[in-house]
């Protein structure tokens, strides 16, 4: 999931989310919050985890949906209201349609950009040559952060599981551990992932000129089909630094409705997401 947001917010704290689409019912999240009691994950919880969050990484691509997104600065001022419809199963300069742009039918600027991000999402020319400059090497996503092996439980109720995904220590410059802690919780019954959490623990500086105060997001999931790995349904995060000393930050929410099961168009050509980079915010 990639937004032009506030590129500081994105380039630091990811994408991957006001009021929280599928939040767990009120009493499962009370359960966890009075059963907060970490321990070790055992090896069948760590493999379970593994397997679910590859399952829902690896289907992230075959989900058609419309979506809304609603942006505000720092002040909570609307900066922009999109409402969009994406279809992987169409071809690259087809698959994201803008439907209203804050309020208005799309202009053909509108259109025109959102067919051009569409082609830039082509798999690539395979020929080509691959870029060794450090600053054309794509960062991590969160899920490529993860540590898998080493998450440990944070709390556990009778019907949910809440896991304290460990972070990588080294190449992780977005996410690091000491600086961020990621959260998932999990429904027991089945086995669903219903949210992935991340919170910013203490301020720091990135390169600098950019100190990070404060900043959380979360990513929402649905089974919208039992036959299916959840959903990703919604994102809601908020952002706050400052660069030489000017404040800037700002809060985005993303909604999916009308998800749809579909062959992307990937497919046609054997290409495959992959591993967890699909999670991400």
């Amino acid at each position: 999931m990639r937004f032009a947001f506030f590129p500081i917010f994105f380039a630091l704290f990811a994408a991957a989310l006001p009021g929280r689409a599928q939040e767990a019912a009120p009493d499962a999240k009370a359960e966890l919050r009075a059963a907060m009691n970490p321990r070790a994950a055992t090896a069948e919880e760590l493999a379970q985890l593994n397997a679910l969050l590859h399952k829902v990484a690896d289907d992230y691509q075959r989900w058609a949906y419309t979506e809304r997104r609603v942006m505000r600065d720092e002040k909570g001022k609307l900066k922009s209201d999109l409402l969009l419809r994406f279809d992987p199963s169409k071809p690259y300069p087809e698959q994201w349609t803008p439907l209203s742009v804050n309020g208005k039918a799309p202009s053909e600027r509108d259109l025109r950009k959102y067919r051009e991000m569409g082609e830039r999402q082509a798999p690539p020319d395979f020929a080509r040559p691959v870029s060794s400059d450090p600053k054309n090497r794509r960062r991590p996503t969160l899920g490529e952060a993860l540590d898998l092996p080493r998450s440990s439980v944070a709390a556990e109720s009778a019907t949910h599981l809440l896991f304290d995904l460990a972070l990588l220590k080294f190449g992780n410059e977005r996410f690091p551990p000491e600086k961020f802690q990621v959260l998932a919780r999990v429904r027991k019954d089945g086995w669903v992932l219903e949210n992935i959490a991340v919170k910013l623990r203490e301020s720091f500086r990135s390169k600098l000129i950019v100190k990070v105060k404060s900043g959380e997001g979360a990513l929402d999931f649905a089974q919208v089909d039992p036959k299916h790995p959840p959903a990703l349904v919604a994102l809601n995060g908020d952002a706050s630094a400052s660069v030489f000393f000017v404040s800037i930050g700002g809060a985005m929410a993303l909604h999916r409705t009308e998800l749809k099961h579909v062959k992307p168009y990937d497919e046609r050509f054997d290409v495959q997401i992959g591993t967890l980079k699909a999670i991400d915010f």
